[in-house]
């Protein structure tokens, strides 16, 4: 009877000293943020449209609007946030020792990272694949014919293991040129120290709009992988995981619904007939919704001052900007692209 009940205490013991670890986690982060006052959102170093600098200073871009709408969902305020500008070697780790509370940095979502690094991803913000870019004069048609070539290549991203698989698939030698940041990528790319650039696609348009003479530069016609892009977070507290997948998930519902920065205000004030509209805005109460630990206008407050999914992709990335992206896969799944946000129910 003695090791029976000292087997049962141990059991409650071990049972208890699980159940604080994971209340321990999950309480976290949303209370750290608001206590020290602030988000701290791990960024780019530098990619135009995606991460980049205004003339004054100010960061903007598609990864940074990310930023801004967990901000504004939490505080009510979009720019209540820090930056921390991270490379790829150095963004899981910044993330991983609570550096920073997420990260958004055009980063592709694989079973290692997921898994093996335990991050969380909480969703795709940006569907990509990886591509090649070349100087037109090198006369280069197709990725095919880049045998011998010397390549600009990230460190610390997937694109250094796609590039091998690709190269050793089709028999070719190539030489890599490392480096850590785009800035350092186009500084060698144009002074001739590698011959192509490869990264994902929408970064070679990012980094072809940023030189002096864009068009005498040529995007590969070759896709060779599957790069989802996304915000993540760390393992073990899924409120702040839920509390990051539902802002983007807000933004792209959003967008689907007709719901904008200038008309959701008129919207959050009245009864809608699509009672999804009427969840997403606090019209109606969604069940769950106090879970969030955010108060009932979270939402409005994501629209109001970032904007829906479609207004961010085209201020920062589509056909008006420099980079001058179509929406393709990131079209809503109305439109024959991948994007689609889970109901609000």
């Amino acid at each position: 009877m003695r090791m029976l009940s000292r087997v049962f205490s141990c059991g409650i013991a071990t049972a208890v000293g699980l159940a604080m670890v994971a209340s321990v986690a999950s309480a976290g982060t949303l209370d750290d943020v608001r206590q020290r006052g602030h988000l701290i959102c791990g960024i780019n170093t530098g990619l135009v449209g995606f991460a980049a600098p205004d003339d004054k200073g100010v960061w903007k871009g598609f990864d940074v609007d990310v930023c801004r709408a967990v901000a504004a969902a939490v505080f009510g305020d979009a720019n209540n946030l820090k930056y921390k500008n991270l490379t790829g070697k150095t963004r899981f780790t910044a993330l991983r020792s609570a550096e920073i509370d997420m990260l958004s940095r055009n980063t592709t979502w694989t079973f290692s990272r997921d898994v093996d690094l335990q991050l969380t991803f909480v969703g795709i913000n940006y569907y990509d694949g990886q591509g090649f870019m070349a100087p037109k004069k090198l006369g280069v048609k197709s990725a095919s014919e880049l045998g011998g070539a010397s390549v600009c290549i990230q460190t610390g991203t997937t694109t250094e293991l796609n590039l091998a698989d690709f190269f050793r698939a089709n028999n070719m030698k190539y030489e890599p040129v490392p480096i850590e940041t785009n800035t350092e990528a186009r500084t060698n790319y144009l002074a001739g120290r590698c011959d192509v650039y490869t990264t994902d696609r929408s970064g070679l348009a990012a980094t072809r709009a940023a030189t002096d003479n864009p068009d005498d530069h040529v995007v590969l016609p070759e896709i060779i992988s599957k790069e989802p892009l996304g915000p993540l977070v760390r393992h073990g507290d899924d409120q702040w995981a839920d509390i990051v997948r539902w802002s983007l998930n807000a933004m792209i519902a959003a967008e689907e619904m007709g719901v904008t920065s200038k008309n959701v205000k008129e919207m959050a004030g009245k009864e809608n007939k699509n009672k999804e509209v009427n969840r997403l805005l606090g019209v109606e109460e969604l069940q769950g919704r106090e879970r969030l630990g955010l108060s009932k206008d979270w939402a409005v407050n994501i629209i109001a001052q970032v904007g829906n999914y479609g207004e961010v992709f085209e201020k920062h990335l589509g056909k008006k900007t420099p980079i001058g992206l179509d929406r393709g896969l990131n079209a809503q799944w109305t439109d024959g692209g991948l994007l689609y946000a889970p109901p609000f129910r």
